[in-house]
């Protein structure tokens, strides 16, 4: 099967750099999928999972995104997340944790830095409860 390379960025770090056989992205729209030699394509993605299926590996690669900005090329993908988390390295406690101080900070905040700053802290959140959800219907 043909292969592309996909390169995952967050604001902090380089979240995956790899070979993908598919991907599906919460693009603004609706779910996209992206085989290689896709047409060109940029959209803005959505709080929701990022799903990779990678040569040699019966598993797919998640990565929980917050929003951000993908570009497709032929042999490559570019997804510029907000926020972006592995699968792997998801905890649910934290997460809930998260989504809880968000939803609180919300109904405390007065200015729309501090509004902007909460939707963006939930939205992160959400996409990682979301994952985690995913993950485990997925072992079950």
């Amino acid at each position: 099967m043909s292969k592309m390379r996909v390169e995952v960025v967050s604001t902090e770090e380089m979240i995956f750099s790899g070979e993908a056989e598919f991907l599906v992205a919460p693009a603004s729209e609706g779910e996209i999928g992206i085989y290689p030699q896709h047409v060109p394509l940029l959209t803005r993605i959505k709080p929701g999972i990022l799903r990779m299926r990678v040569p040699g590996s019966s598993e797919e690669v998640l990565v929980a995104v917050s929003g951000g900005l993908m570009e497709v090329q032929p042999t490559l993908v570019t997804v510029l997340a907000d926020t972006a988390v592995r699968g792997e390295d998801l905890d649910e406690a934290r997460a809930n944790e998260a989504k809880r101080a968000a939803e609180e900070a919300l109904k405390h905040v007065s200015d729309d830095m501090g509004t902007a700053k909460a939707q963006a802290a939930l939205a992160a959140a959400i996409a990682e409860l979301k994952t985690l959800e995913y993950l485990k219907k997925r072992t079950h």
